[in-house]
């Protein structure tokens, strides 16, 4: 044990993540527990947010077992976004979370997008980005709709992160990062664009810096006492837990969706890309896909092999010729396409296509997926990258890192601790706390690097080729099959 320690939390899509660490980077002990989502209807996502804070608790309560509490500097929190749940008063939520996965509000959303100019998003975001079915204005704007009753009950509407800081604290809080959507360049609020939905404004937490301490933990519960810092997102805390923190750092994160991102001051306005604003010294050019390890999943569940054994069988498919081409819309899609309506498919489907080929053709199509989101990242920052740190849940196998790495054309340097949200939540903690100066000093005291994998140049060809193909299929399929908005 060396020095004061940090403790990360990550309240993730599929499962609550947590990590003791050292001032070194190494992890003392861990902590992961799922919990299940709800699809009671088609294009429906749903959490029980108790499920969040029970989990958040018993993490803590491991973590903090047998260690003083004065070895502990604090704890960080990173958590999924576009993800909303909407309590009374007392923090006690008056519906299930509506997952950021869920497309119900695409009505909404399009009735809002069209109320926005051009100008005004430009000024906002830095980028002509859409409102799309999982803005916070949309899923506002729904509830208020359908249920009447149960909206002017609401005193809050906030991320998971906020909604355990609520329950840990006491103290209503978010950050502008979490707040994208409805937070400007100079990372406040936009009174004009909240608005538009009556209410909306009253109904959202106060903003804090995501270093800022929210609060202390409350006498009671685990980790009683420790200083809980604001946090942000999962996509920009795992981003900086994967050691991307300074100018021309890149990386690609892989877990229930997947995420990529650019540090760079340049700034050219591209569609479907999220150019954060600077924040912490750091502007960031990320974006989102819809379904990264959902795509895994859904295939393991289809072939009756688990997600590891899905890897494992792609590797046996011949790789002389091109696999099928798969869509990874499953619920439609987001950066840098934006198109809720988007579905699935595969295409090039012969007698000779096996269970090997479709595993393998899933995970090309989600390294495909990302293909199309980094020449956008690239545009908007106005540079190309050589190579990404890798992390997350789907880079743990060797064999879709090299996928990847092949179909990007880019060397992915994998991280040596793969749960980067935990850990970037832990660094926001230790700048929070005083521990480190910067996040890049952060970065360069707790990321390590482990395996390396460089691009294969004998299968650029025929993944040049195939990325084609997947452009193709995506251009002819566009609004076929999938949900309209009126």
């Amino acid at each position: 044990m060396d020095g004061p320690l940090l403790i990360g939390v990550d309240v993730g899509t599929t499962s609550v993540k947590g990590a003791l660490i050292d001032s070194h980077g190494q992890t003392l002990k861990t902590y992961g527990a799922p919990y299940p989502t709800a699809r009671p209807q088609p294009g429906h996502a749903e959490q029980d947010p108790r499920h969040w804070t029970r989990h958040v608790l018993a993490c803590l309560a491991h973590l903090t077992d047998g260690i003083a509490s004065a070895a502990i500097a604090g704890v960080g929190l990173c958590s999924q976004v576009n993800t909303h749940v909407f309590t009374d008063a007392n923090g006690e939520a008056l519906l299930p979370a509506i997952l950021w996965q869920d497309g119900r509000c695409a009505v909404e959303a399009a009735g809002l997008d069209r109320q926005v100019a051009p100008e005004d998003r430009m000024a906002w975001w830095g980028a002509p980005l859409p409102i799309d079915a999982s803005h916070v204005l949309s899923r506002m704007a729904w509830v208020r709709r359908y249920h009447p009753g149960i909206w002017s009950s609401i005193r809050w509407v906030m991320a998971p992160k906020d909604y355990c800081i609520l329950h840990l604290t006491g103290e209503a809080t978010s950050d502008p990062l979490t707040s994208f959507g409805i937070a400007d360049q100079s990372l406040a609020l936009i009174p004009q664009l909240l608005s538009l939905v009556d209410g909306a404004r009253e109904r959202l937490p106060p903003l804090k810096g995501i270093t800022e301490q929210a609060g202390v933990i409350r006498n009671g519960l685990p980790g009683a006492g420790l200083k809980l810092v604001t946090g942000t997102m999962d996509a920009w805390a795992g981003l900086l837990g994967a050691g991307v923190a300074a100018e021309g750092d890149a990386g690609y994160l892989s877990g229930t969706s997947e995420v990529a991102g650019i540090i760079s001051q340049r700034k050219v306005p591209t569609p479907g890309v999220i150019a954060f604003p600077e924040c912490e010294g750091i502007l960031l050019h990320a974006g989102p896909t819809q379904s990264g390890g959902a795509s895994v999943a859904w295939i393991a569940n289809l072939l009756a092999k688990s997600a590891e054994e899905i890897s494992a069988l792609a590797a046996t498919s011949d790789f002389s010729r091109p696999a099928p081409t798969f869509l990874p819309h499953l619920e439609g899609e987001r950066a840098p396409l934006w198109d809720i309506a988007a579905r699935a498919s595969f295409s090039g489907l012969d007698a000779g296509v096996s269970a090997p080929e479709l595993a393998r053709a899933v995970l090309e199509g989600v390294a495909f997926s990302v293909r199309l989101l980094l020449d956008s990242l690239e545009h908007s920052a106005a540079r190309t990258v050589a190579s990404l740190r890798h992390a997350g849940g789907g880079a743990r196998s060797d064999h879709w890192c090299q996928i990847r790495a092949d179909i990007l054309g880019r060397t992915l340097e994998r991280c040596a601790y793969g749960d980067a949200g935990v850990l970037g939540a832990a660094m926001l903690a230790g700048v929070g706390l005083g521990l480190f100066g910067s996040l890049p000093g952060a970065a360069s005291a707790l990321v390590g690097t482990g395996r390396i994998f460089e691009p294969d140049a004998s299968r650029r060809a025929m993944y040049d080729d195939g990325f084609a193909r997947y452009m193709d299929l995506y251009g002819r399929l566009k609004g076929f099959g999938g949900a309209k908005p009126d």
